[in-house]
């Protein structure tokens, strides 16, 4: 009976622990609602700035371990951000994407070991795991904070689409560098190219083959709840399968949601399947971000800062400056190589944007303890990780803002809020005209309704002249809203075919190459 009643135990007190993080971030997340004020920190950010608070008076929360962060906090982080980004822009600048996220991964370690080593002191074997941990970039924050403010999807799909392949690039260094540091591996070049191709075909073939199966298996019937509960096993079975095979986990999840995102749910999911599943991976996005960056800030151990503030301000001006290394000098390559013509106000931002975060904590985390120098990682990756988030991630604003890529936001939001209201009004006028010969309708009320309705109309027909006459550059961003809606319309009439057996398979999109054509 002892024996039995020890696991539920623990699971009750699991259960708690659980529940007190959750309702502290929830607590969290109406603020901004209670104080205006905590509308200009993004929310992630935010519940930081609240765990530090937590950690200062030595309340913690829950202990962070590496299993927790790689294992239930990160599959489903990847496969939503997978899930949303599009191929048809991701493909479109898949040099620079593969630049950032292959040779920026290297090009991060070697500079802060070689920081380390020279300017701290510390051990090669140690500056390496610090590099490595800290190669992966984690710009939730930001891009959270891009889609509020309106930046262009461009820069966001560059910086989502960095951190999805860079996490994968990462986790695999960290594993080569930990083998070097306990003299388990070889770390000549052939032996290294191998393995790296082994690690990342696996992943790349798994996901491929876990995600093209699901697409096609969601063909067969129209059940939302089944296929919304398929993507939630596909983000967890696609990282436990691919790492038992020997393969990246965060690779073959990326591949999965990437597929199901841009072609299963294209072909397998009819459009209303589409919205559920699509809220369902928001709220699973809420609710994991909520708890990762709360116990971020609340495992924070102020006196192991302080014992190395030196060695962790050494690493702020090594991510610092490989960062810009990386941005410039590999943009500057991409833009000569592939035409990729990124600005250097984009560049700028997705320097300053690269935030480290969850997988960089997880990473420092699963040191060995065997090997020296486990503490010095943990604490130097934690201060890195902090820095980046509250001083990078709170000054990302101003950054946009001095740059001007804030410039017409206030016009594209007004624009949007105009155009929701003609359309809502439109419908309303629409439903009126059904009704008229309703029994029971005074004429009066109806007459008066309609005039009302009617007038505010050619107000707002009004106002979107004027925005337009007083914005050159709204035209632009009309025109970039109607392509993706007709885009959307003629993928959808594709799948619809597929689905009625209509179709073999869904045909490529007509517009997108004529637009690109163009």
């Amino acid at each position: 009976m002892i024996e039995t009643a020890l696991p539920e135990v623990a699971i009750e007190e699991n259960l708690k622990h659980f529940l007190l993080v959750l309702s502290v971030s929830l607590g969290v997340a109406t603020l901004p609602e209670i104080f205006s004020w905590f509308r200009k920190i993004p929310y992630t950010l935010l519940l930081v700035i609240v765990g530090l608070g937590l950690a200062l008076v030595d309340v913690r929360l829950v202990n962070l371990s590496p299993e927790l962060i790689l294992l239930i906090f990160l599959p489903p982080l990847l496969f939503e951000a997978a899930w949303n980004l599009k191929w048809s822009r991701l493909k479109q600048d898949l040099m620079p994407i593969g630049l950032y996220a292959v040779l920026g991964v290297v090009i991060s370690i070697a500079g802060i070991a070689l920081g380390l080593n020279q300017l701290a002191g510390l051990a090669l074997p140690t500056a390496l795991l610090i590099g490595a941990s800290l190669s992966a970039t984690d710009p939730v924050s930001v891009t959270a904070l891009f889609r509020e403010l309106g930046v262009g999807k461009r820069l966001t799909t560059l910086m989502e689409g960095e951190s999805l392949f860079n996490d994968g690039m990462a986790v695999v260094a960290f594993g080569f560098l930990v083998a070097f540091s306990l003299g388990t591996a070889d770390l000549a070049l052939q032996p290294i190219l191998f393995q790296l191709i082994t690690v990342v075909g696996i992943g790349l073939g798994t996901g491929g083959l876990i995600g093209f199966a699901i697409s096609y298996l969601t063909q067969r019937f129209d059940l939302p709840l089944v296929e919304q509960s398929l993507t939630l096993v596909s983000a967890y079975g696609t990282y436990l399968i691919t790492e038992d095979l020997g393969g990246s986990g965060v690779i073959g999840v990326v591949t999965t949601g990437l597929i199901l995102g841009n072609f299963g749910s294209r072909i397998g999911m009819n459009p209303r399947t589409r919205i559920i599943v699509s809220e369902f991976w928001e709220f699973l996005a809420f609710f994991v971000n909520s708890i990762v960056f709360l116990l971020i800030g609340d495992q924070i151990r102020f006196a192991v800062l302080g014992e190395n503030l030196g060695a962790i301000a050494v690493t702020i001006a090594a991510v610092i400056v490989t960062r810009a290394i990386a941005i410039y000098g590999l943009g500057f390559l991409s833009n000569r190589l592939a035409n990729s013509e990124i600005p250097v106000s984009d560049q700028t931002v997705l320097w300053w944007g690269g935030l480290r975060g969850a997988v960089s904590i997880a990473l420092a985390l699963s040191v060995p303890e065997s090997l020296p120098g486990r503490e010095v990682v943990i604490a130097t990756v934690f201060g890195t990780v902090l820095f980046t988030l509250l001083v990078q991630g709170l000054t990302i604003q101003p950054v946009l803002k001095a740059l001007g890529l804030l410039s017409d936001q206030p016009m594209r939001q007004q624009y949007l809020e105009v155009i929701a209201r003609q359309a809502a009004l439109n419908r309303v006028l629409q439903h009126l005209g059904d009704i008229e010969q309703h029994p029971g309708v005074e004429p009066e009320f109806y007459h008066y309704q309609v005039s009302l309705v009617k007038g505010e109309l050619i107000h707002l027909q009004a106002q979107i002249d004027q925005l337009q006459a007083e914005y050159p550059n709204l035209q632009t961003f009309i025109t970039e809203r109607l392509r993706e809606e007709l885009l959307a319309i003629e993928a959808d009439t594709y799948a619809e075919f597929v689905r009625a057996g209509r179709l073999n398979q869904e045909l490529p999109l007509f517009l997108g190459v004529e637009t690109t054509a163009g």
